[in-house]
């Protein structure tokens, strides 16, 4: 297993001796827990860390939920959501996404309508809740959990108790305390890790384990990641490579980045990639910004500015090398639509030459590429991605000066609605 990193710029050129002691220095702050913000450094570790005693609880608990239910609804917003989701979407089928367990998310938007007819298609489902929230008070799935919970009360009376699962803090907090009050089963969230980089632990897991994927196998991709990437290593380690590479396009005009990729399964890896590096590196007026593209769908959109547009953006490209599905084209006798001379070809194929020729119509048009390539998209290669993004996202914040594990401007929004809705205490 090896992620595969390719940079159309001149990568040997950028290791200064300075740059070396820097990589050299954020690395031990990393490892030692002693660098800025590294009270929220247990992800590092954790997929080793893990134990038999926590695994067993987190499959007797889906194990459950599947034996009650037919859908679980998960409410949470950003890294409460988008991780499970991001698995999810990877890994499910198209037309056929749920393996043993329907799995919908809630409270990462607010829409009466959105809220109005999922409650609805419940009626006819056997459903349980997973709440997820650290405080319990964040607004967005406070407000969905507040409808949910009543819709259960009122469906199942005394028994609801027993279809409501939360993830939250584990000494303290709103949701804890509703929680014990009212017998709901609760998992943590532990203290040392931040919402975005959460994925491997029960607020990523609990949802996918319970929708019947593999969870041995993503958190030991997970667990080669973390002993692959720990070495400090700028010319073989590809997460240190990337936020070095990312770093000095940074300095030389390039602000933007893109994640592309032709794999529609890896929309919502894009989604969860963009929260991870825009909260971990938008402050201080700092960092780059994250956006994602899916093509050929989007070459036909944005492709025009990407090719042409202000010289401001730089592409990196997630890409698969084998898939498990495929379809060839074959010879058509009247060939009214031309393809014949496409005859042979697999459609994975053409999505290879088709990343091929944007590459190099990009390069000429003037945007800097790198190339990320994981050999296929299962479990083990998912959870070694997603480690490998998480260190490589440390790495990039720790170049620019930045906190990585904050996200103080997140704040103000918050603020202000308190204000205008008239919430005591911010009047």
């Amino acid at each position: 297993m090896k992620i595969s990193l390719n940079y159309s710029g001149n990568y040997s050129n950028l290791l200064s001796p300075e740059l070396k002691l820097k990589i050299q220095t954020i690395h031990d702050g990393i490892y030692t827990k002693t660098g800025i913000g590294s009270d929220y450094l247990g992800w590092i570790d954790w997929p080793s860390s893990i134990s038999q005693d926590w695994l067993k609880n987190l499959n007797d608990t889906a194990k459950d939920i599947r034996d009650k239910s037919n859908v679980l609804v998960v409410i949470g917003i950003g890294g409460s959501y988008l991780g499970a989701k991001a698995v999810l979407e990877a890994l499910s089928k198209n037309f056929q996404p749920f393996k043993k367990l329907e799995v919908i998310f809630a409270g990462h938007l607010v829409s009466g309508t959105y809220l109005k007819q999922l409650m609805q298609y419940l009626d006819s489902k056997e459903v349980t809740i997973n709440v997820i929230s650290k405080s319990g008070t964040t607004t967005e799935p406070a407000i969905a959990s507040r409808f949910l919970i009543q819709y259960m009360e009122k469906r199942y009376g005394e028994q609801a108790s027993s279809r409501i699962i939360v993830t939250t803090d584990g000494k303290k907090g709103a949701l804890r305390s509703l929680a014990i009050a009212k017998g709901y089963k609760r998992l943590v969230v532990p203290e040392d890790i931040g919402g975005r980089y959460s994925v491997f632990t029960a607020v990523g897991l609990l949802p996918f384990v319970a929708a019947g994927y593999d969870i041995e196998e993503l958190l030991l991709g997970a667990k080669i990641a973390q002993q692959e990437f720990q070495i400090v290593d700028v010319e073989n380690n590809p997460a240190i490579q990337y936020a070095i590479i990312r770093k000095n396009l940074y300095d030389s005009g390039y602000p933007v980045e893109i994640l592309a990729t032709f794999d529609d399964k890896l929309k919502y890896v894009q989604e969860w990639w963009k929260q991870l590096f825009g909260e971990s590196e938008g402050k201080d007026g700092k960092g780059i910004f994250p956006t994602s593209v899916l093509y050929s769908t989007d070459l036909h959109s944005l492709g025009q500015y990407i090719q042409d547009g202000k010289r401001m953006l730089f592409e990196t490209f997630l890409l698969v090398d084998k898939v498990d599905e495929d379809l060839t084209i074959v010879e058509s006798f009247q060939n009214g639509d031309d393809l014949n001379y496409l005859s042979g070809l697999s459609l994975h194929e053409f999505n290879h030459v088709c990343y091929e020729a944007t590459s190099i119509a990009h390069l000429q048009g003037g945007v800097p590429q790198i190339a990320i390539t994981i050999d296929q998209l299962d479990e083990r290669h998912l959870g070694h991605l997603l480690y490998f993004f998480m260190i490589a996202c440390a790495y990039s914040a720790y170049l620019l000066d930045i906190n990585p594990f904050d996200q103080p401007g997140v704040e103000e929004y918050k603020m202000n609605i308190f204000k205008f809705l008239k919430k005591p205490g911010y009047c």
